[in-house]
C-alpha cells in the first residue's frame, strides 16, 4: 500500500475572535499544494480515498487534491484532528483493506508522529505546510514496517515550475 501524507497548505492567521478550526487556506497556501499536487499526479499519485482532518484548511487542502488528483471519495476522520493518536490513524488506514494508494490531510505535528510510526523510528520530520510524503508499507495490521520513498515541498515544487 501507498500512504500519502499531507500537511495543508498556508493557512489564514490566528485571530482573536476566530475558531482555530475555521481558519481557510490563504490564495498563496492553495498554489503551493496544487505545485505540489501536480508533480504528484506526474508521479502517478491517485490514492483511492483520501482521509482528512475536520479543521477547515485540512478539509480544503483534501478538496484540492481530489481535484488534481482525481479521487472521489474524500472521508472525514476525528483520527486527524492534531491531538490524536497516531495509532488510530494506522488502524483506521487498516480497514481500507482493498485499498492501493491512500492519502490523508491533516495538521503537525500529528502527521510528524504519524510518519515516525509508520516508518517504526524515533525520527523527526520538518513537514512544511503543503508538503506531501510518500510511503510504502506491506502490512495493513500490526507495525506498519513503512519505507520513506519520497517527499515534495512547495519550495521543490516551485522549483519545478521554472
Amino acid at each position: 500500500m501507498e500512504i500519502y501524507v499531507l500537511r495543508h497548505g498556508e493557512a489564514e492567521a490566528r485571530e482573536t475572535g476566530r475558531a482555530d478550526r475555521d481558519r481557510k487556506l490563504t490564495a498563496n497556501g492553495k498554489r503551493d499544494l496544487k505545485a505540489v499536487l501536480k508533480i504528484a499526479r506526474k508521479a502517478e499519485v491517485a490514492p483511492d480515498v483520501i482521509l482528512t482532518s475536520p479543521l477547515v484548511r485540512a478539509q480544503e487542502t483534501a478538496a484540492i487534491a481530489a481535484q488534481v488528483l482525481g479521487c472521489k471519495r474524500v472521508v472525514e476522520t476525528r483520527n486527524l484532528l492534531p491531538g490524536s493518536s497516531p495509532e488510530l490513524v494506522w488502524k483506521e488506514i487498516g480497514s481500507y483493506q482493498k485499498t492501493e494508494q491512500i492519502l490523508v490531510a491533516g495538521h503537525e505535528p500529528h502527521l510528524g508522529s504519524l510518519i515516525g510510526l509508520l516508518l517504526e523510528a524515533p525520527v523527526m520530520v520538518d513537514l512544511k505546510k503543503g508538503s506531501l510524503v510518500r510511503i510504502a508499507t506491506k502490512e495493513r495490521i500490526g507495525p506498519p514496517r513503512g519505507v520513506l520513498k519520497w517527499m515534495i515541498t512547495p519550495k521543490i515544487a516551485k522549483a519545478e515550475e521554472k
